[in-house]
């Protein structure tokens, strides 16, 4: 099924949360809302869901206008990040109760209960309670229950964000290969990029009630929109230098770099993603910079270094070591610069 928010816009009293919101979600996608808190990725997912009203706009399942339609014939099935599993039914009754409201034949219920525990991995687990189990095992309880209705679309607010770092790891494998065995529409909230990134088909980037960008993984990250997408995506951070901009130079404090841009801009952001940058002996590089810190994180090294007054971070090899204050050259490879205007838009 499709999902469609045609220009969806929602106030609570006089403060906006959302503005003019165009998203098309493709049969079968799993579309990702990303975003800080306050960015109104949860509020988008509630109106899908038809738990909130729209200010403006419209939405649409499956080409049919369900903006005023009562959640429950909207025909979606969503899963809360705090599990909302009844404490007082075993692990088969709370993915039953979705077909035992609908009054299907015990037996029906049953099957169906058995089956859906055996994808998510349930099935010794059905007579238990939900005080007996753990983080995950109460999640994949909501997940099946979701999955047990057969709806046109999920919708998930941060189900995971309740669990420790290792179990989410573990989560996200299940869910996307979940998603990829049935085929559903799938639409997801998070604030966790790394969840967004190797989760989604496509990321829907939103700050301030505002769409930044919406693109595959891959390209948010090599060819961000705009200076919030290029800061908000990737860890450490994209390195960030203020200058100006003359034809083909970027120069800030005293440091001259070649760019490929013919644009004269009197305030100019330049990007750098860290594992663009190498260490170098001063003097070799587009900048000489001094180390203010190094951390071994396993598979690399992070230099931390000083450049004028700026900080520069570097991806370098695991085996890399050197004392504080060192000087040292900072290389740049010049096909992965970022230039961006003063109100933050892409300089291409």
């Amino acid at each position: 099924m499709t999902v469609v928010l045609d220009g969806i816009s929602k106030s609570f009293g006089n403060t906006p949360v959302l503005h003019g919101l165009d998203i098309n979600v493709e049969e079968g996608e799993f579309m990702v809302l990303l975003g800080a808190s306050g960015s109104g990725k949860s509020t988008a997912l509630r109106m899908i869901a038809g738990l909130e009203s729209t200010t403006a706009g419209k939405v649409f399942i499956d080409g049919r206008d369900v903006t005023e339609v009562l959640p429950k014939n909207r025909n979606v099935a969503m899963v809360f990040q705090s599990y909302a599993l009844y404490p007082h039914k075993t692990v088969a009754e709370n993915i039953g109760y979705p077909l035992k409201v609908r009054k299907l034949p015990k037996a029906d219920i049953e099957e169906q209960v058995r089956d859906v525990a055996g994808q998510v991995q349930l099935l010794e687990l059905l007579e238990r309670y939900p005080r007996q189990l753990s983080g995950g095992q109460r999640q994949r309880v909501a997940l099946a229950r979701a999955m047990v209705r057969r709806p046109a679309v999920f919708l998930m607010d941060e189900p995971l964000s309740n669990l420790d770092a290792k179990l989410r790891g573990h989560m996200r494998t299940e869910l996307k290969r979940m998603q990829h065995n049935l085929g559903i529409t799938t639409i997801y909230v998070t604030h966790d990029q790394v969840e967004a990134m190797t989760l989604a088909d496509r990321v829907a980037i939103l700050e301030g009630g505002k769409l930044m960008q919406l693109a595959p993984p891959k390209d948010i990250y090599n060819d961000p929109a705009n200076l919030f997408v290029a800061q908000f995506i990737g860890s450490p951070p994209m390195n960030l230098l203020e200058g100006s901009l003359a034809p083909g130079l970027f120069t800030c404090s005293d440091v001259a770099i070649p760019v490929n841009n013919s644009a004269r801009v009197a305030q100019a952001t330049l990007g750098v993603r860290p594992e663009d940058c190498s260490v170098v002996a001063p003097d070799a590089g587009q900048m000489n910079a001094t180390i203010y810190a190094t951390e071994l994180l396993g598979d690399h090294t992070l230099v931390t270094a000083t450049v004028g007054d700026s900080i520069v971070t570097v991806k370098a090899a695991k085996d890399y070591e050197a004392a504080l204050d060192t000087p040292i050259g900072i290389a740049i490879e010049s096909a992965a610069l970022y230039l961006f205007d003063r109100t933050g838009e892409r300089l291409r």
